[in-house]
């Protein structure tokens, strides 16, 4: 793309941002002809600081609309930018196994430094320090890879691969918090095949979960009902032997993932059924887990119920679950990104009642709580910006400071 006119580029972070001219044109104060013109090369940008201002609005290095190499952003910034998602994708590019038919494979990484790089990007993930795990996640990729190819014929193959499932689960996680649907699909869905070497039914589980998730999020909501369903059909509990903690954690976040999607295609009566499942898994666990990563226990299967409500345009019953039905105890035990993730589904509901000032009071407890939660996630900025809209008078400045934050128009 360095080639292209700076105008082309301008019109290609705005639809990559999802902006219409006229929301762009609002957000830099201009008009929407004005941006018709640039895009289209009529009118000349050859004032840096409204290149620097277009740059921000877009939330991209201002080096990219110059067709030049980027530079590296700070460890403290939260979010990712293209080029971070640029080497993510390369890396998902990578064919490493097919090679190693004609050459000898890279040496690869001690497995004993593969799991604790691992289990060190889940933490990230789940603490919502999602700039950090993406600048660490393309050399990670290419570890994994490196590994389960260099492994494949010896007795830890199996255990390799299970890394490598969990470090494309963790890419698809992220790519989808942060709006690359389609990177996130792919991760996923290499997720599944590894998971299926591994000869590990639980870490196919939750294979499907992140592709469920995939699918949700780029609106295929019917396929991801049925494809967590019938998953979690063949883990149910029963059928000879016990059944541990893991099990019917897995089990668990397949049938709320399910609820989830009932909810998007507004069938109420199966999102119900899902959820009193997940209730009663949750319920054999005894308290909330990490099993797996899943968060999986009784009260994240209330998040889900306030979550599905939301979904279903019942903001009401949203609210009704948050203020009476999930205790305090027990929600501050579970990880940042899970408790800034119901923030934020809560100030969707309480938009959805109406009630816009408790909406922002959401996004802020959310904010403060884990950042990039908020401040990365495109539904975020559609939820402040109905906020700000339906704000009579000023904003109060934490709200108002938080939309300059994020790049979205007071």
């Amino acid at each position: 793309m360095d080639e292209l006119p700076i105008g082309r580029r301008v019109a290609y972070w705005r639809n990559r941002r999802k902006m219409s001219q006229q929301v762009f044109a609002d957000r830099l104060g201009k008009s929407k002809s004005w941006v018709d013109k640039v895009e289209r090369g009529v009118r000349r940008l050859d004032k840096f600081s409204v290149v620097y201002e277009i740059a921000d609005v877009l939330q991209v290095d201002v080096q990219l609309l110059l067709g030049k190499e980027p530079e590296r952003r700070p460890e403290s910034v939260n979010c990712v930018d293209a080029v971070e998602v640029a080497e993510i994708r390369a890396a998902l590019e990578r064919y490493d196994a097919f090679s190693a038919f004609f050459s000898p494979a890279a040496e690869p990484p001690p497995v004993a430094e593969m799991h604790k790089a691992v289990n060190h990007a889940w933490l990230t993930f789940q603490h919502a320090r999602y700039g950090v795990l993406a600048r660490s996640l393309p050399k990670l990729l290419r570890d994994a890879q490196a590994a389960d190819t260099a492994y494949a014929t010896t007795d830890q193959a199996r255990d390799v691969a299970k890394l490598l499932g969990q470090v494309y689960q963790i890419s698809s996680s992220v790519l989808r918090k942060l709006g690359e649907l389609e990177l996130a699909w792919l991760a996923a869905d290499r997720s599944i095949a590894v998971a299926q070497r591994a000869g590990d039914p639980l870490l196919a589980g939750t294979a499907t979960y992140r592709v469920g998730s995939a699918l949700l999020a780029l609106g295929r909501a019917r396929p991801a009902l049925e494809i967590n369903v019938n998953v979690a059909n063949r883990l149910a509990p029963g059928g000879g032997g016990d059944t541990t903690p893991e099990q019917l954690s897995v089990y668990g976040m397949l049938l709320l993932q399910g609820a989830m999607a009932a909810a998007r295609i507004g069938d109420s009566a199966t999102m119900r059924d899902l959820l009193d499942g997940a209730a009663d898994a949750g319920q054999a666990v005894g308290e909330d887990q990490n099993h797996y990563w899943s968060c999986f226990g009784p009260t994240n299967v209330l998040l889900h119920r306030a979550a599905a409500s939301v979904e279903l345009g019942e903001g009401g019953l949203a609210v009704n679950v948050h203020e009476q039905s999930i205790p305090t105890s027990s929600f501050t035990t579970l990880m940042p990104e899970r408790r800034a993730h119901h923030y934020l589904d809560m100030a969707r509901g309480f938009a959805q009642v109406g009630d816009v000032d408790r909406a922002g009071e959401m996004l802020l407890e959310g904010d403060r709580l884990a950042a990039a939660e908020i401040r990365c996630r495109p539904i975020a900025h559609e939820v402040l910006s109905d906020v700000l809209r339906r704000t009579k008078g000023t904003p109060t400045a934490p709200i108002a400071e938080l939309a300059e934050h994020m790049g979205v128009g007071v």
